[in-house]
């Protein structure tokens, strides 16, 4: 029983969905998870509970802001913070029993307890005061990645919180300041706006969402003002004065070098993740790591040590939870003799605010750093007509295709719906479609994915509602 084919540490949607296909693929797998549930960051105080607040937050300011305008008419609407995070915390046990069954139903062993490499085939796991030994073939790094802050700020997760402290307020802020112009920041910003706060982005470049073409940034950034959300950017944070019943904000403007504070009830530090490799005895058994701590794989997602794989936030790309199942199926599928793949190239990634924000494939930008001649294809939601009747029209697609051969290298779209839209062009991409592709595939009508197909006709200077 303590022998293994594959020992997954980190039981996360990387580490996980690698157990599983392991498993499916005839390898004896164990997994190895500390937390003491599955599912990981993202189950539990990731992606999951941040879109269950998302989705109530934005019920509650439609039926509170919107309604009224549109012939529903409802009065003494309340917030019920206590039952909101009860729904939340439901959909989190649901879900996270869920993947237990699946272990079950695919025969992968879940082992409780922190896993600790001894070497190339030793785990042993810790477990309060138990320790056990297993002996396996391969192992996989799934461990994921961990909350970080700037030097001098400490999270206490009352005062200072993280996203995990953001998702299990028990009251609604007056005022929030938000450290941190990113994805995650700005989810939660949306969260805490809607139920009431007053909230306030400090970021330290002149831009959000770094990383993201500029011109939905651009847009982003003024639907986000117009719903009374405000900005501070090119600002440096000095420090962070936890006064008990307040915290004080002191930043400059680097723009004109002022000294500025604020004044806030909380503050949210929103400034990214390192990789979680702490304790897992790396060094010991040689396992390089780059200077950002992310362990080094080559294409096979091998790592200095043969039989030892690293998959997720550990290694180099973006900490998306999808890219961690890609990967984690991918090695599986190479374990049992398979052609894994990842790529890289394809993967869409969303802001689920409202609107959404989606993208998939190269920016602008990026396209201009490669010197790569490229066309653009744009339609606003505006002209789409079930946006129009639906009175979401903000936003538009945006299409960039290669001037020569037509082929679509980006796609990047602010609007309605529009993280599960950007599916339709990632599965494009994956084909290897052109703009004329997209242009001649029949959409139906009335929905918003004609603004993509609109999109793609403008690539060309033909489109036929705009």
């Amino acid at each position: 029983m303590d022998n293994f084919d594959l020992i997954v540490i980190g039981g996360g949607p990387g580490g996980y969905v690698c157990a599983i296909r392991a498993a499916q693929l005839g390898l004896k797998t164990a997994c190895v998870e500390s937390r003491g549930s599955l599912g990981g960051t993202c189950l539990n105080v990731g992606c999951i509970p941040s879109k269950s607040l998302l989705n109530l937050s934005e019920n509650f300011h439609k039926a509170k802001k919107d309604f009224n305008n549109q012939g529903i008419e409802i009065d003494g609407i309340k917030l019920n913070i206590e039952k909101m995070m009860s729904n939340k915390n439901k959909s989190i046990q649901v879900l996270t029993k869920g993947v237990e069954f699946l272990f079950k139903k695919n025969k992968v062993a879940y082992i409780k307890g922190k896993g600790v490499i001894f070497s190339k085939n030793d785990v042993v796991v810790y477990d309060n005061n138990k320790k056990n030994s297993y002996k396996t073939k391969n192992i996989v790094i799934a461990t994921g990645s961990e909350v970080t802050s700037l030097p001098g700020i400490k999270i206490d997760e009352k005062n200072i919180i993280s996203s995990t402290g953001a998702l299990s307020l028990n009251k609604v802020p007056k005022k929030l300041a938000i450290i941190g112009g990113g994805y995650i920041g700005l989810e939660m910003g949306s969260v805490w706006s809607r139920l009431g706060s007053d909230v306030t982005v400090i970021e330290y470049l002149d831009f959000i969402t770094p990383g993201m073409d500029r011109e939905i940034s651009d847009e982003f950034k003024k639907i986000l003002i117009k719903q009374g959300i405000k900005f501070k950017l090119g600002s440096k944070v000095n420090s962070v004065d936890n006064k008990g019943t307040s915290v004080l904000i002191n930043y400059t403007d680097i723009k004109n070098s002022s000294d500025n504070k604020i004044e806030v009830d909380k503050v949210l530090v929103s400034v990214g993740r390192k990789p979680y490799t702490e304790g897992l005895n790396l060094s010991k058994i040689g396992i390089k790591k780059d200077d950002k701590g992310r362990i080094e794989v080559n294409d096979k997602l091998q790592t200095s040590v043969n039989n030892i794989y690293a998959i997720g936030d550990v290694i180099k790309g973006p900490m998306l939870a999808h890219k961690a199942e890609d990967e984690g199926i991918a090695v599986a599928e190479i374990l049992a003799g398979q052609a894994g793949h990842v790529n890289y190239d394809v993967i869409p990634g969303v802001i689920y605010t409202s609107p959404e924000v989606a993208t998939v494939g190269k920016t602008e930008e990026q396209l201009k750093e490669r010197k790569i001649s490229y066309k653009v294809g744009k339609f606003p939601f505006l002209a789409n007509s079930r946006a129009k009747v639906n009175n979401e029209t903000e936003g538009f697609v945006k299409i960039l295709a290669d001037s020569s051969t037509d082929k679509v290298l980006g796609v990047h779209i602010i609007g309605p719906h529009c993280g599960d839209m950007i599916a339709e062009m990632a599965l494009a991409m994956e084909f290897g479609a052109s703009a004329e592709d997209i242009a001649r595939t029949c959409h139906a009508h009335p929905t918003h994915t004609e603004a993509i197909k609109e999109a793609a006709l403008a690539v060309d200077k033909r489109p036929i509602h705009f």
